[in-house]
Parts: structure tokens; C-alpha cells; sequence
């Protein structure tokens, strides 16, 4: 291996994260389609029995907090990326969130893939045009605590995303 590291400058190591940032931009966008994609596979195979009365989220339930979910974490990556937002108050966006769905629930399961699906290309499209300098703009969430634009639609919107395909997945009739 040629060693190449002694003769970095702050230009080559600025470029190399922009190269990676780039690559991970494209990646998330990857996910994100890929993710929208599943989502609609699953409900139209069918969620899953409506609630029982048990506290325990049924697949209807799921579905209205990722419809909360995709339109709060994408529009959130897309303020913060763009400048618009350089603090938020998550922990209250957190207990909103609940009044939300609950409103959402409401809403047919095809209302709320349709929802979703809008709000994940909406996202997508902002990827696609964001440089490094967008993916790397901080918002404070709370005292101490930021996360970048890049940060957001990595962990709020396709993990988060991602951990609720798989709930989904676990509340389908056997």
C-alpha cells in the first residue's frame, strides 16, 4: 500500500469527507426508496387486525406513526439542511407526535401509505439536491445535543423508518 497520509492537507481531507458525505447522501436516498417501497408492499399484503384494546400498536397504528414520522423527520433534514432551522425542541415534537397519529389513525391505510410515500419523496428529492455543506448544517434538539441534516434523515427518518418495516412485518397475520 502507498502511504499517501503525510502529504494530506486540510484541502484533501475536506475533499475526502465531502466524497463520503456525497456517498452516504446517495445512500439514504437508496434506503429511503427502497424503505417507501416495502412499505407500500406491506400494506397492500395487509396490516394486520385492527386493535383490541390492548395497549400494544397493531399494524393500522404503525402505519399512522410513520406517516407522522416521514413528514416530521423529512421535513426537519430538509429545514435544517437548507438553513432554515437551527434549533429545535425534539422532546416536545416527541410528545406531539402521539396527538398526531392518533388523529391520523383516522385515516384509511391506503390515505396514510399515500401520505408517507409523498413525504419520503419530497425528502428524496431534497437529497438529491443537497451538497456536504447542507448534509453537515446542526440543529440544537435540546442543551448539548445537535444533529446535522445528514444526522436526521440517517437516524429520524431511515432507521427509524426501517425498525418500523420490521414491527410492521411482526404484526401481519400468520
Amino acid at each position: 500500500m502507498r502511504v499517501e497520509s503525510p502529504a494530506f492537507t486540510e484541502r484533501e481531507m475536506r475533499g475526502f469527507l465531502d466524497e463520503v458525505t456525497d456517498h452516504e447522501r446517495r445512500r439514504l436516498i437508496e434506503r429511503l426508496q427502497a424503505a417507501s417501497a416495502g412499505l407500500a408492499d406491506q400494506v397492500k399484503a395487509g396490516l394486520g387486525p385492527q386493535a383490541n384494546g390492548d395497549q400494544a400498536w397493531n399494524g393500522h397504528d404503525v402505519l399512522a406513526h410513520i406517516a407522522v414520522l416521514s413528514k416530521f423527520y423529512g421535513m426537519l433534514t430538509y429545514q435544517v439542511g437548507s438553513g432554515k432551522l437551527t434549533e429545535v425542541e425534539l422532546l416536545q415534537h416527541v410528545r406531539a407526535r402521539d396527538v398526531a397519529g392518533e388523529q391520523l389513525s383516522a385515516l384509511s391505510d391506503g390515505e396514510l401509505l399515500a401520505m408517507a410515500q409523498r413525504d419520503h419523496q419530497r425528502t428524496i428529492d431534497f437529497l438529491r439536491s443537497a451538497d456536504g455543506a447542507a448534509m453537515h448544517r446542526r440543529a440544537e434538539l435540546y442543551e448539548g445535543f445537535s444533529l446535522s441534516a445528514l444526522e436526521l434523515a440517517q437516524l429520524g427518518l431511515c432507521s427509524h423508518l426501517e425498525i418500523h418495516l420490521a414491527q410492521l412485518q411482526r404484526t401481519r397475520r400468520p
